[in-house]
This record gives structure tokens, sequence and C-alpha cells, in this order.
């Protein structure tokens, strides 16, 4: 998509990213006033997910974090039109509030997910309301420019951030993903890094000929972040595709979740769903990695 541009300049827009934790024993505001490692393991969180969310570590940046009690308040700032858009498509799928969860379970060591809310605006438009209209979200975020500079406590949080990444001198023991932040456009398997992608007509192939009978449970972990494979929908593919078998039922499965998702259906949403499903054998054949 090319860029529309504000009075000849490159395309920019702001839009503020609301989150609050459900709960009641986690909360994500307290956590960020705290100026020891609260704060420095909910900006992580908010980094690791935007970089899930776009695709990379282009095209946006966060300007501030702040206090919208009882919520969190994270103003981005977009400067490529495709970046916003695939964050919104992100978003508008439930990966956004999927990888929000998992990064925060993860990084403040909790024994489940945690669950979040979640609220979009550009401006006072609420784009929650808007998500089946993404020219016109894009439009608001386009229209709603950044007021501030981004905050100086923001830069030494990236620092910090970079700083972790790039770790200290090299030591025996491999680094492992709380050490670091996954490159751009990439994620972990086994402690290995892949560039992440769309699913392609092998990736499909591959997992309907091995899946089996665990098809069904793939199909509903892949459902928590896909509207379109939520219950029912998996029991309406098995019975559609019933006497075709259980290769053509995976089959099926992806191709509603590649059609539902689009440039959203990624390779690392996949792997996560079989991870999940502890079909790992599986998941290392997708990815080809040698026994």
């Amino acid at each position: 998509m090319a860029d529309r541009t504000v009075d000849g300049g490159s395309w920019t827009g702001c839009t503020v990213l609301f989150l609050q934790s459900l709960n009641p024993g986690v909360n994500l505001l307290s956590l960020f006033k705290d100026r020891d490692q609260g704060k420095f393991i909910v900006f992580k969180v908010i980094k690791l997910t935007l970089i899930d969310s776009v695709g990379g570590l282009g095209g946006y940046e966060i300007l501030k974090v702040h206090d919208a009690d009882p919520l969190l308040g994270v103003e981005v700032k977009f400067v490529d039109e495709s970046a916003c858009q695939q964050f919104l498509e992100s978003y508008s799928s439930g990966a956004v509030r999927q990888s929000l969860s998992q990064h925060a379970s993860r990084l403040l060591a909790l024994s489940q997910e945690l669950p979040v809310e979640t609220q979009l605006k550009a401006s006072e438009h609420i784009l929650d309301l808007y998500l089946d209209k993404l020219e016109l979200c894009l439009k608001h975020i386009h229209l709603s420019q950044p007021e501030r500079l981004r905050d100086e406590e923001i830069d030494h949080l990236e620092q910090q951030l970079q700083n972790q990444a790039l770790g200290p001198a090299p030591q025996t023991n491999p680094i492992t993903q709380d050490e670091c932040v996954v490159p751009s456009n990439c994620f972990k398997f086994q402690n290995r890094v892949f560039e992440d992608r769309m699913l392609t007509a092998s990736d499909v192939q591959s997992f309907s000929n091995g899946v089996g009978r665990q098809w069904k449970y793939v199909g509903r972990a892949l459902g928590k972040s896909c509207r379109a494979l939520k219950a029912p929908a998996i029991d309406n593919l098995a019975y559609e595709y019933e006497r075709e078998g259980l290769y053509e039922q995976a089959y099926q499965l992806l191709n509603r979740f590649i059609e539902a998702e689009g440039r959203a259906a990624k390779l690392s949403r996949l792997v996560k769903a079989l991870e999940d499903c502890k079909l790992t054998n599986l998941a290392e054949n997708i990815l080809d990695i040698q026994a």
C-alpha cells in the first residue's frame, strides 16, 4: 500500500493502546510505577508485543507510557503506513492481546497466561468500534498526529533493553529468550531463531500430512486468537469434511485460518499452537529441523 502524506512529508500517525490486567493480583500500572525492575519488565512486554504485531523493529516508536488509572496508556507513533496496517490487523485478530498475555506471563513468571483487556484510541476515536473498517482506522490514526517528542524515560528504557539484548561478553551458556530481544521478523523455537513469514502451501501440506487426529486441538489453540476458528467452527469443519478424512479436515482448518487472518497468518502462530498441543515433532518437521 502506498504511503499517504501530510503536507508533503512522510506518512505519520499516532495511537494510544490502553492496557489493564484482569488478574487482581497483577496491576500493570503499579508495576510500571515501580522505579526498579517492574518498570523495565512492563516496558519489555510492550516492546516485544509491538515487535510481534508489526513484524519487526521498524515503522513505529513508543513516545510515552503514562498513567490512565486504572489503565496503562502506551502512546505509539507510526512512521510507516504498512506497519500501522499490520499492527491494526494483529490487533483486530486478537494477536496483540495474545502477545501481551504470553510475554507478561513469561517475564513475570506467572503459572498461567495473564488475561488482559485492551482499548485502542486515536484522539477521541475508540478504534475498537471500527476494527472491521481498516481504512477508517488508518485515517483516524493518520489524522492524530503526535503532540510530543519521545519521553526521556522511554529513551532510557530503550537503551536498557538494547544493552540487555547485546548482553555481556560471550559466555559458555547460550543466551535464552528471557535474556535478549528476538530480532525483527523472527521468533524463537527450541532456543533457535527462525525467520517469521506467512504460511505457505508447503506448510499446509506438511501440517495436514502429520497432524492426524490432533488437528482439532491445534484448531482450538489457533482459535484463541482467530475469530474464524472460535467454537463451533472446529466441529463444523469436522462434520463438513468427515467423508474426506483427516488430511482434508486439517487442510481446510489451516486454509480457514489463512483466509481469515491474511498477512497475520504467520508461521510463528502455527508453531506456537503446535507447542501448546505438545506436537513439537510436527513443528520441527515444518521448520525442517534435522533430528
